[in-house]
């Protein structure tokens, strides 16, 4: 089986690195050469790091690398079995690639997107067979958490959900859970008010980050406080999706507070960043 990537970031290579451990072959689309090199780098280093502690066997990793190929151009998928996009969570661009992946990927089982924020079906819409988009919603770091959201949109077909099921629990070894196309699908319809609230906490003097974060830590056992795990999932991906979830429901606990925009506007996004909540420079 082959699988098209689109986008080399944190989620896209992770997605790329565990397609590759379960013997599919990828070929990972990037915007430029630096930038296929950067995903390159990324994600040998993750699979020489899983290596190193005994949880791939050397073989096991040289052939993940065989089966890794990079490009600059979505022409290159042709002939690809399905595409998995996880480009930068912006709709104008997503509904541009898929209207490409439709035209280079006529006869591919399934198109998907690994968005956490923009409804499946503005995706699927201007494409020749909205039938056979979905969203699958990886969660980070993806070699390690076991989640997939499968969304299906009002025209997903069943065959189309039941072949992303297959794929993601029989060949990835996930766990996958089913969401209507509705913003924050399952999971990030629970969590990102939270996350909001310790922001709102953190931002009114309410109580110091690191108190909020190993309050939750250490009183809820949660495994990470919630403005650390913002700066995982990143502040710019933290914000886009509580934009789309005030605009379809209109709950106040969804507004993103200021402190969040002004950080995104100054380009703290967390770790991808070195900075965000906390510094990760050293």
């Amino acid at each position: 089986m082959r699988v098209g990537v689109i986008g080399g970031g944190l989620m896209g290579s992770g997605i790329a690195e565990v397609c590759a451990r379960s013997g599919v072959d990828v070929t990972v689309v990037e915007v430029d050469e630096q930038r296929a090199e950067q995903t390159r780098g990324k994600i040998e280093k993750s699979l020489a790091r899983a290596a190193r502690s005994g949880k791939l066997a050397e073989d096991d990793r040289a052939a993940a690398v065989d089966r890794l190929a990079y490009s600059t151009r979505v022409e290159d998928l042709e002939g690809a079995d399905a595409a998995i996009e996880a480009i930068v969570e912006d709709e104008r661009a997503k509904r541009e690639l898929f209207l490409r992946l439709d035209r280079v990927l006529p006869d591919a089982a399934f198109l998907a997107s690994n968005t956490s924020s923009v409804p499946i079906m503005k995706l699927a819409a201007d494409t020749a067979k909205p039938e056979r988009v979905l969203g699958m919603h990886f969660f980070n770091p993806v070699p390690v958490l076991p989640l997939v959201e499968l969304v299906r949109s009002i025209m997903t077909s069943e065959q189309t959900l039941d072949t992303a099921r297959a794929f993601a629990e029989d060949r990835l070894g996930k766990t996958s859970i089913d969401s209507q196309d509705r913003a924050g699908f399952v999971v990030n319809a629970l969590l990102v008010p939270y996350i909001l609230s310790a922001v709102r906490m953190y931002e009114s003097g309410f109580a110091a980050k690191e108190d909020i974060d190993r309050g939750m830590v250490k009183g809820c056992a949660h495994p990470m406080g919630p403005l650390a795990l913002a700066d995982l999932i990143g502040l710019d991906t933290l914000l886009a999706v509580s934009q789309s979830l005030y605009e379809e429901f209109r709950d106040p606990a969804s507004v993103a507070p200021a402190l969040l925009n002004r950080m995104v506007e100054a380009g703290l996004m967390g770790r991808k960043t070195g900075r965000g909540f906390y510094d990760y420079s050293s």
